[in-house]
């Protein structure tokens, strides 16, 4: 301690002393008074003399500082030890610590204190790539067709193939473009093959797609056939199968044998699939014998499903039964290389290996795997379903045998589904009987199998109309599986035949809350709601049952008869016209479509679906009466005679026909032949009261001797007429004395008389649109307590008469001044009468179509 002196605190030196002194290096202006300056400026190296001061601020001896006047001071500091960091006799102490704040131990003359480098100003800018060179402009050639054959891939993978095509046309370009350019600059060598070799392939592809076939080949000919193309030869490929799609199956068999040629055993995969194309074409070709070759070499080297499948159609086209077994042996052997189900079933305790089953669950390669193993179950119950008439006597033993082997390969839940198609072909083969035996096998099976077989049998019974037995089934179908939406449709229908619609209901919205997507439960809703009057709800079943099924025909005309219900003619002759774009021939469709314009007025539109339901189906009866009665009344009866001569033919002994063809033939003013028609009517119903008041006027009116024969024949038919009607009248007076006595002594009202039955609704497969849409109309009239055809026609035109009623109600008097013609002012008009018949047959409107759709 005694050799350590404290510096005293007035005396200790500051560390920057001097930094901030006034430094004349800068100093631009006094630069011709600086004789250093000058001195090395007239140097040959222009460097400056060395420096003969130090840094001010030292002990040593200070740097002389340059004044406007020239004159040197020198500047020395107050203090006499040196500055931290400075140059002291050459030595330079070191300041690691100040360095890295931007400080150097060593400065050179004439710096100043800049640590953040804002003194040297801004980076020079970087620069400008010469693109004029030829290298450049090659190099943005090339990217340029790069770029453009992604282009032209991306657009064929949105689907535009004419764009893609035409950025594959450009590349082509470009690059061409590109060769002609290194050809000029001396670098041919450089020339990028295998960006040629993208370009015309891409180009051959896109020629291709576009079905531009010709084109594509050329393409492909001029890859294959560059030997600077490596692998060139595997092309040969995609030109046979340009081959094979234009039918050209002996070229595309070369093609396909020339690139098995040129690829190596190495490659075996696609060494499998060029001798799998080859079968193939073969099998189109007929030649199955060489098919049967390629898929047994293909079956013993690497066998799989497809290949397999292919090899029993080849075998059961030649009809070889023994081979047609060892093929199905072979196929149900094939390994399919997917994980176990089990595999993904969660344990219970280890909650990270949970989360990750969670996550592959239902991942793309889980997806791909299940779509594999269906599309082996598809592979093996068609080629079941195949071979099963052909290796046997009979199909059930061959479906016997198959279910026996495939019950011993790992497809052992096959051999159920392989049962219960055997109960479907006999149902095929309308064997009810052993369709329903075999059926009945699995009441004992799994839950699974065993609903599925009595949702089938259900099925059965109830298109035999076993309305019990179709109950019963359905209810063991809902025991063994109540999620099944099939099962409780089943059920549902058998409710809603028995009209307890609203029970029914319940069990359509139960089979849709199972499956949101099963149509047939939300149609048979809409037909439940419209049964209960609830219009509403079911216009919004049948809307969203559109919007699932566009095209069905029996949805768009239940939402036209439910509009037509809720009084809105518009909307439904708005869903009739989308009816009519999806089954432009229904005739019934079209009919109703005039109907519905004719009560709005609309004469010409009218006529003009009437006339195309006529055209379609020309055995309408009430098309035909509406097409007559529309001529009549815009005085066209010659138009109007042919219909009803249609009508004569279809209706011979409706006498009111021929009565209207002979009017017609009055009113246009041909006499003789009206007379001549009611003489052929005469001949046909001698007892006819108006065809003999008619007889008698003509006669009159034409001056004929036959008119008192035809007189007297008319007094004895009306007599005759009289005579029946008295007996009819006191027959009925007599009766209704009984019923009033039988009444009053048992003191109880009488039931009504021939009373109709309910219509049961059938299933969907029982007919086709079109005649469901004509027996609708049938069964629904007959509820009303009369025949459809009587009812139709009594209510089309009033003054047609049936066979036992007068033509007119003239009277003798009438007669003898003049003749009223049946086709006057009194008749009624197609519109009124189709109104009628709309108030008469709503309840025929309402059953068009309500058909219940079973499982």
């Amino acid at each position: 301690m005694e050799n350590v002196h404290l510096v005293p605190e007035e005396e200790e030196d500051d560390l920057y002393t001097g930094y901030n002194d006034y430094n004349p290096t800068f100093d631009s202006e006094d630069l011709h008074n600086d004789v250093g300056f000058q001195q090395a400026v007239r140097t040959s190296h222009g460097r400056r003399p060395p420096m003969t001061a130090k840094y001010p601020g030292t002990a040593i001896g200070g740097r002389p500082i340059g004044t406007a006047y020239g004159s040197r001071i020198p500047v020395g500091t107050a203090m006499g030890r040196p500055m931290t960091g400075a140059v002291q006799d050459g030595a330079a102490r070191p300041m690691t610590a100040v360095r890295a704040a931007g400080y150097s131990s060593s400065i050179a003359r004439g710096s100043v204190f800049d640590p953040l480098g804002q003194a040297k100003g801004p980076a020079p800018p970087l620069e400008k790539q010469n693109e004029d060179t030829p290298e450049e402009k090659i190099k943005i050639l090339e990217k340029k067709v790069n770029d453009l054959i992604e282009e032209s891939c991306l657009a064929h993978a949105r689907g535009d193939l004419q764009l893609s095509l035409e950025k594959a046309k450009e590349a082509g370009r470009k690059e061409r473009a590109l060769v002609r350019q290194r050809e000029q600059t001396g670098t041919a060598d450089h020339i990028n093959l295998d960006l040629t070799y993208s370009v015309l392939f891409n180009l051959a592809n896109q020629y291709a797609n576009n079905d531009m076939y010709t084109e594509a080949l050329n393409t492909y000919q001029v890859i294959v056939k560059n030997k600077m193309f490596n692998n060139a030869g595997r092309l040969k490929v995609n030109m046979a199968n340009i081959y094979f799609k234009q039918k050209n199956y002996t070229k595309a068999i070369k093609f396909y044998r020339m690139a098995l040629d040129q690829i190596s055993n190495a490659h075996n995969a696609m060494r499998i699939k060029i001798m799998q194309n080859i079968g193939v074409v073969f099998i189109h070709m007929g030649q199955y014998s060489d098919a049967i070759t390629s898929f047994e070499y293909i079956m013993s080297e690497s066998p799989n499903i497809k290949t397999g499948f292919n090899l029993i159609l080849c075998y059961y086209a030649i009809g070889d039964r023994e081979r047609m077994k060892k093929a199905f042996q072979k196929l149900i052997c094939v390994p399919l290389d997917i994980d176990d189900e089990d595999k993904y079933i969660p344990a219970n305790d280890d909650s990270h290996a949970n989360m990750v089953i969670e996550a592959i669950k239902n991942d793309k390669l889980h997806q791909m795997e299940r779509e594999r193993k269906a599309l082996a179950e598809k592979y093996i119950m068609t080629s079941a379903k195949l071979i099963a008439p052909a290796i046997e006597s009979s199909f059930a033993a061959g479906f016997d045998w198959c279910v026996d082997m495939v019950k011993g390969s790992q497809y052992v839940e096959l051999a159920n589904d392989l049962e219960i198609n055997k109960a479907i072909t006999y149902l095929r083969q309308r064997d009810f009987k052993q369709a329903v035996e075999t059926l009945k096998m699995f009441e004992k099976k799994d839950s699974r199998v065993k609903s599925a077989a009595a949702t089938n049998l259900s099925f059965l019974y109830f298109l035999e109309k076993d309305y019990d037995q179709a109950d019963r089934y359905a209810e063991l179908a809902m025991s063994a599986d109540r999620y099944n939406p099939a099962a409780l449709i089943n059920k549902g229908n058998t409710v809603f035949v028995k009209e307890d619609y609203e029970k029914a209901a319940e069990f359509y919205k139960e089979a849709l809350r199972n499956d949101s997507s099963c149509t047939e439960a939300l149609y048979n809703l809409g037909l439940t709601y419209k049964r209960l009057g609830r219009l509403e709800e079911a216009l919004d079943c049948f809307l969203k049952l559109h919007a699932i099924l566009r095209n069905s025909a029996q949805v768009m005309y239940q939402l036209a008869n439910l509009y037509e219900m809720l009084e809105d003619p518009h909307q439904a002759i708005e869903w009739l016209m989308q009816l009519t774009s999806v089954t432009p021939t229904d005739a019934q469709v079209l009919a109703k479509l005039g109907d519905l314009y004719d009560n709005e007025g609309d004469k010409s539109q009218a006529f003009q679906y009437y006339y195309e339901s006529y055209r379609y189906f020309p055995s309408n009866i009430s098309v035909i009466e509406w097409l007559g009665a529309y001529y009549i009344d815009t005085q066209f009866c010659e138009k109007a005679i042919q219909y009803f001569e249609r009508a004569t033919l279809i209706q011979p002994t409706q006498v009111k026909w021929q009565l209207m063809v002979a009017s017609c033939y009055r009113r246009s003013g041909n006499y003789q032949k009206a007379l001549e028609t009611y003489k052929d009517i005469h001949r046909k119903f001698p007892e006819n009261v108006e065809c003999l008041r008619f007889l008698v006027r003509l006669c009159t009116d034409m001056g004929l001797k036959e008119v008192q024969d035809y007189a007297t024949k008319l007094k004895k038919v009306e007599k005759m007429k009289e005579i029946r009607e008295q007996r009819v009248r006191s027959g009925r007076e007599s009766s209704a004395r009984g019923r009033r006595e039988g009444s009053a002594g048992s003191g109880s009202s009488s039931s009504p008389i021939n009373t109709p039955p309910l219509r049961a609704s059938v299933s969907r497969s029982e007919a086709k649109y079109s005649p469901v849409l004509q027996q609708g109309r049938d069964s629904g009239q007959s509820n009303h307590g009369t025949s459809a055809k009587g009812e139709r026609l009594s209510v089309k035109l009033k003054t047609l008469p049936g066979s036992n009623e007068p033509y007119e109600a003239s009277t003798q008097q009438e007669i003898d001044a003049s003749y009223v013609d049946p086709l006057g002012p009194q008749m009624q008009r197609p519109k009124t009468a189709a109104r009628k018949r709309t108030e008469e047959d709503e309840f025929a409107d309402e059953e068009l179509g309500d058909d219940l759709l079973p499982e």
